[in-house]
């Protein structure tokens, strides 16, 4: 665990500025799942799905290291050529004050300016470049986890004037697109499902009722580590404190408040309170477009059927990498 790697940021060929950094604006790739036995949290983007399609889009392997932007977009100033795209949600990019398009290869040239506007849909959007951006591995990951201060650029948000590198330029990718039937809509409300908990005896029956039944909010507290809901308050028949045991990305944990927690990307290992259950994977990525105020509805499902979607959209992603089959050219 070589925390003192994050001191440098690559030795690639420079290729994008940072002009403004916006709202929250990070290095990530997928994480460190091998080290949350150390305790260590997994960390990585936020929404899996649309940053692996992202990297396919222009040529990468899907754990390329990328950008996480968070509501208000940053602008990108092109110091060489590049591919890129931009898949999640759509916060309005534009090249040079032209929209683009998303889940689509774009080409910048030296100069160009990447900008960001209005929130049509969703919380994150995800750049990837052609190449990777080239900052050290700490764990194995290129993710930066901000309570810790650590990988990505420096292990920390990006700010003003800050210069990216690029590990491997590619200077000749196709163009090509996600089609339109393949790509989320992060916009339409559904129901987020998840696997009960081994906890759901300890909840008074109404209150188990009451979670199924009913909105709860997105508070604006929430963060990567973990989104806070607001809403009906939630009885325990006893107490919330339990021995602690292990904790995943989508956890829904119960403290002693009542109100339910989804633990995300940037959560702990291990916790000390009740599990009403957990997020299946597959419905992760459509909690992490979710913003403050939102509302979220739970629905129960089965292990079996919780297994069911993963395989789906494994195969998907397979049928992508093999060819890049279901890409539009």
């Amino acid at each position: 665990m070589v925390f003192g790697a994050t001191e440098g940021v690559g030795h690639g060929m420079e290729f994008v500025r940072i002009k403004k950094p916006g709202l929250l604006t990070t290095v990530q790739d997928l994480g460190r799942p091998n080290y949350r036995k150390y305790g260590v949290s997994v960390s990585g983007v936020m929404d899996q799905y649309s940053f692996r399609i992202a990297n396919l889009l222009v040529g990468n392997k899907e754990n390329e290291a990328g950008l996480e932007v968070t509501l208000i977009g940053p602008t990108l100033e092109f110091t060489e050529d590049v591919f890129f795209t931009i898949t999640g949600a759509n916060l309005t990019p534009s090249l040079n004050n032209v929209e683009i398009p998303m889940w689509s290869v774009v080409r910048a040239k030296e100069g160009d300016i990447l900008r960001f506007g209005q929130c049509v849909y969703g919380c994150r959007a995800y750049i990837a470049f052609s190449g990777g951006i080239d900052v050290p591995e700490v764990m194995d990951s290129k993710s930066t986890f901000l309570r810790g201060n650590y990988g990505g650029f420096k292990g920390r948000a990006l700010a003003k004037d800050d210069v990216l590198t690029l590990k491997d330029p590619v200077y000749n990718i196709p163009y090509r697109r996600l089609r339109s039937i393949d790509i989320p809509d992060f916009a339409v409300k559904r129901k987020v499902r998840f696997i009960g908990g081994p906890h759901e005896n300890e909840f008074e029956s109404h209150s188990v009722d009451t979670f199924l039944t009913t909105a709860y909010t997105l508070s604006n507290s929430s963060d990567r580590m973990g989104y806070r809901l607001e809403g009906e308050v939630l009885q325990h028949k006893r107490q919330a404190d339990i021995f602690s045991d292990f904790i995943a990305v989508g956890t829904i944990q119960v403290p002693g408040s009542g109100l339910p927690i989804i633990h995300m990307a940037d959560c702990g290992t291990s916790g000390g309170y009740t599990k009403m259950g957990v997020v299946i994977s597959c419905d992760i990525p459509y909690v992490a477009q979710l913003k403050p105020g939102d509302q979220i509805n739970f629905e129960k499902v089965s292990v079996e059927k919780a297994l069911d979607e993963m395989y789906k959209m494994e195969e998907f992603i397979k049928q992508i990498k093999l060819n890049n089959r279901l890409f539009i050219n």
